[in-house]
Parts: structure tokens; C-alpha cells; sequence
């Protein structure tokens, strides 16, 4: 596509993503909010909002030997960095006879025991600062998602502009991305009509995609269960974080429907790859709705209100 076309489609650059939304709608104090996973189950929990359970951490080398001991008796259970970014450092195990394992293959409990090592040293964090080791449970992939989803479980990428949804995507974890719902390791990514919930067209390692590449199944007319619920989920989230632009991260579990995943100050760019459209008349014609409004307010509103504009916008700029 060329530069002229990109214009013409209004896609969001990273240049201009970094200085009018990411630094020019988000006070860097709030950063950690969302940069921090432990701080995010804090706000989302202090708000009624659902996340996933918390089964030990360790920010130093002493307690990394005592994780093991912590999670003998959870069946399964994510191994993530704190402040980790792109799904680097997210290890999602289980407990088979007695020993570990990683998807089919066995992971020795030194292995364990050296990679949580790692996350606590900074191996994965956003700055290559010391970090913390989180287990988690793990969440139960909502089994209307079958049909595509061969392995993995896959989220909801919103993003969320003044307390109004912009543009949604479905990310789709891949044999190739070793289950991991991360479009960097091999996930597909397909956009999502945000007044309808169905899924639309789909691109995997930047290339379109028409089917599962593990299923065989169409992907486009694909309905995201509990759509609704999702999108309020991530507005009321977001809304906890007194950012202008945020991109919300949200499971649909099979015991407990939305979940928040985490939260990203600095949302990437391919949703727009997923949704074959730009973000920018998405962005502008908000802004445009509320011209008064000050660097990283929320527009009026609840959460319904905001999130039927965000629809009505979303269908004038396809």
C-alpha cells in the first residue's frame, strides 16, 4: 500500500500515534497503572471488574524458589512477567502424573525454576528493569470459540479513546504462536464489527487470512460471544485509569465470561491490518464530538452512552 493510500485510508501511524494519542492523551504518572499487572488487578478489582486470579508472585530470587511449592495443587496455571510486554516471558503450564508441562512438551522444574529466575531479573520487562513473577490461573477459553481455536485461549483487543471504543479486534492463538494469543508470535488477527460483534477480515504475520489456519473454519460471520459484555467490560476498565488511549485486553472465560487480561498505554498499530481501516477517522471524529474536551479527559456519559457513540462512529467510518 502506498503512502497516498495509507493517508487516503487514515491509518495511524506510529508517529503520529506517540504524539497526539500515547503521550498527548495519557499522563506518564498513570503509566505504571497499566504498565504493572499487579497494580491493574488492583484498580480492576477496587471497580467490581473481573481478572484473573492471582496464585503467587516472587520479585526476588529467594521467593522464585518457593513458587513451585505454591502452585503443586492448581491443575493449570501462566507463569507471566509483571511488566512484560508483547507476550515475551508468558509461560502457560499444567501439572500431568505428577510432572510439568508446556503444551505437549515436559518442562523440567528447574526450567520452571530458571525462567521465573529470568522475569524477576528483567529478562522481559519493558525497560530491562528488575520485575516480578506472577502465576496465574489460567483461563478457560469459552467454548464457542472451538471452531476456530484449536489451542490457547484468545482475547479481545479494544481500543478505547476518551472512554469511547474506537476499533476491535479478536486475537486468535495458533499452533504456530504455541497457543499464545500474540499477533508477534503467530496469532491471527481479525477485526470485529464493533455494532454487530461479528468478525470481519483477518490477517496472520501481516498476510489476509480467510480461514483457522489450525481449523479450517471460516473466520468471517463469526460472532464474538458476549460482545456487549466485552465492550463494557473495557470501558469500565479503562475508565479506571485516567488515560485519554488505551488499549484493553479482554478473555471471554468459560466460568466467569469477561475477563480484563491486562491494559496497554501504547497500543499497537495492527488492528488497523485487521480491520482493513484506519484509525484516525475513528480518532477525529471523536474529537470532533467532543471538540472542549482537555488532553486525556473522558468524554460525558456512561459507560452504555460512550459505548453507543463509539458504535455509531464506527459505522460512518468503516
Amino acid at each position: 500500500m502506498s503512502l497516498a493510500e495509507m493517508r487516503r485510508r487514515g491509518i495511524l501511524g506510529i508517529n503520529r500515534r506517540n504524539v497526539l494519542y500515547t503521550l498527548g492523551q495519557n499522563e506518564r504518572a498513570r503509566y505504571p497503572l497499566v504498565d504493572d499487572k499487579l497494580l491493574t488487578k488492583q484498580l480492576c478489582r477496587r471497580a467490581n471488574i473481573p481478572v484473573p486470579r492471582l496464585i503467587a508472585s516472587a520479585n526476588t530470587h529467594r521467593e522464585v524458589g518457593q513458587l513451585l511449592g505454591r502452585v503443586r495443587d492448581e491443575p493449570a496455571f501462566v507463569l507471566k512477567p509483571a511488566r512484560g510486554a508483547m507476550g515475551n516471558g508468558i509461560l502457560v503450564l499444567e501439572w500431568r502424573d505428577g510432572q510439568l508441562y508446556r503444551g505437549v512438551r515436559r518442562m523440567a522444574e528447574g526450567a520452571f525454576v530458571y525462567h521465573a529466575a529470568g522475569i524477576v531479573s528483567g529478562l522481559y520487562s519493558l525497560a530491562g528493569h528488575s520485575d516480578e513473577a506472577l502465576v496465574e490461573e489460567r483461563l478457560e477459553t469459552d467454548p464457542r470459540f472451538a471452531e476456530l481455536v484449536a489451542d490457547g485461549v484468545p482475547d479481545t483487543r479494544i481500543i478505547v479513546y476518551r472512554g469511547i471504543p474506537a476499533m476491535s479486534m479478536v486475537r486468535l492463538p495458533t499452533r504456530a504462536s504455541d497457543g499464545r494469543a500474540n499477533l508477534h508470535q503467530g496469532a491471527v488477527g481479525a477485526g470485529i464489527d464493533l455494532v454487530t460483534g461479528l468478525l470481519g477480515r483477518a490477517v496472520q504475520r501481516n498476510r489476509e487470512v480467510l480461514a483457522s489456519p489450525d481449523t479450517g473454519v471460516s473466520i468471517a460471520g463469526f460472532e464474538i460471544p458476549e460482545f456487549d459484555r466485552v465492550l463494557d467490560t473495557a470501558v469500565r476498565a479503562t475508565d479506571e485509569t485516567g488515560l485519554g488511549y488505551v488499549g484493553a485486553d479482554v478473555v471471554v472465560d468459560a466460568r466467569y465470561g469477561p475477563v480484563v487480561l491486562e491494559l496497554n498505554a501504547r497500543p499497537g498499530l495492527a488492528i488497523q491490518l485487521a480491520n482493513r481501516a484506519g484509525l484516525r477517522p475513528r480518532l477525529e471524529a471523536i474529537d470532533r464530538v467532543h471538540p472542549d474536551l482537555a488532553d486525556g479527559e473522558r468524554a460525558p456519559g456512561t459507560p452504555a452512552e460512550r459505548i453507543a457513540l463509539g458504535r455509531e462512529i464506527a459505522s460512518a467510518n468503516p
